[in-house]
């Protein structure tokens, strides 16, 4: 792809990741970036690297500008592989004067690439550095989404470089928000957040309000995944507000997964009293869905139904491993209720109870567990608990 000025005399140097379809569990359909930029001031700037991979994208943008050896800093807002997989590459070739990082930052590195020799400057929330005509003022974002995270803010340029926070994985010849349609971005927006950023809800609480208290004045913010936001860049400021508040909408979600169909049939009857109780609800089949799909629905339903039947004195591997994921993901606000088919033992309503209320899921009901296939007497209890599931919903506001 093309470099891009996204400021004077500051340049988007990242790479284009058309390919990559999965992010440590994380589908990613489109693809990703990973964002770098440079800043041409008498101090030459490199904000972040790229993967590992993809050194020859990066050293390829960075010679359309200049000779890669007269970079004279570089900054590391996340120590993340995929945004420091090529630095011992880099700082070989450049042998900068300065690598800043944060107190975290300096000890992630050390511990990822075992260099002591590199010229590690750590910088505080607060403090800055003049570029010649540029200033860089570091905000640390400890666990945005890691332990070192940090923002570069230039108030010459009104931009933050914001790392990790208001990103998206999409894959795009465009660089900027406002050359596609808001929508889609918002939808990736919305599903980055929930897979990586949810579990952090007050730390993004307490970030948003200390950049209010600081005033930063911001026209442009540039993640280090996907489009940077040009002009428009309150969309994001403002969903984040909403999703790490947990503000939710009267949505319950279904999520299931069967063998011989006796699962389904009871969680099709459930989901029918939910939407006939005006309660808006989603069936979401763990055969289909990507976890991290789910992930993103989850974070504005009020209600979470789960389904298995019992296998091998358990649930099926797929309910397994959904519950284990959102468990690390911690759902906060929400009700939940779970029922399964059985053939001779039962197990797999106990164990899903026993996975909500590990989450701090308020259950509100024992659970409704169907010996092989369902009744009518069985169908007319799914309904009882839709009902019962949609009276909750509508109580939340």
């Amino acid at each position: 792809m093309a470099i891009t000025k996204i400021k004077d005399d500051l340049y988007w140097v990242g790479a284009v990741d058309w390919d990559v379809r999965d992010f440590h569990g994380y589908a990613i359909y489109k693809g990703t970036t990973y964002n770098a930029y440079l800043a041409l001031d008498e101090k030459i700037t490199l904000f972040d690297t790229v993967k590992a991979n993809f050194y020859e994208d990066l050293l390829f943008h960075l010679r359309e500008l200049i000779d890669p050896t007269k970079i004279d800093y570089l900054v590391v807002n996340h120590v993340e592989m995929d945004h420091s997989g090529c630095l011992p590459k880099i700082i070989e070739l450049v042998k900068p004067e300065k690598v800043f990082c944060s107190p975290m930052g300096e000890k992630a590195l050390l511990e990822h690439f075992h260099r002591p020799d590199w010229p590690l400057q750590v910088v505080k929330s607060g403090d800055s550095i003049r570029l010649g005509k540029k200033t860089v003022t570091f905000l640390e974002t400890r666990m945005l989404h890691w332990p070192d995270s940090m923002f570069s803010y230039i108030p010459e340029d009104k931009l933050l470089i914001s790392s990790d926070a208001f990103g998206q994985h999409v894959a795009t010849a465009e660089r900027f928000v406002d050359e596609v349609e808001l929508g889609e971005v918002m939808r990736h927006a919305a599903k980055y957040y929930a897979n990586i950023l949810n579990l952090f809800a007050p730390n993004v609480q307490k970030l948003l309000a200390q950049v209010a208290e600081l005033k930063l004045d911001i026209d442009m913010v540039a993640p280090d995944h996907g489009l940077i936001w040009r002009g428009n860049q309150q969309v994001i400021l403002e969903a984040y507000d909403r999703w790490s508040r947990r503000e939710t909408t009267r949505k319950a979600l279904v999520i299931y997964d069967s063998m011989w169909h006796s699962t389904t049939s009871m969680a099709k009857a459930i989901a029918g009293a939910i939407s006939r109780e005006g309660v808006a609800v989603k069936m979401m089949n763990l055969a289909v869905t990507h976890r991290s799909d789910i992930l993103t629905e989850i974070l504005d339903c009020r209600a979470l139904v789960f389904g298995s039947p019992t296998l091998n004195n358990g649930i099926l591997p797929r309910m397994g491993d959904f519950l284990t994921y959102l468990k690390g993901l911690r759902p906060k606000g929400k009700v939940g209720a779970a029922f399964g088919s059985f053939g001779w033992s039962g197990e797999a309503v106990k164990i899903m109870n026993e996975a909500m209320e590990g989450m701090d899921v308020k259950l509100l009901d024992p659970g409704l567990k169907v010996r092989n296939v369902p009744t009518d007497e069985d169908f007319a209890k799914c309904k009882a608990l839709g009902a019962k599931i949609a009276a909750a919903v509508k109580e939340l506001g």
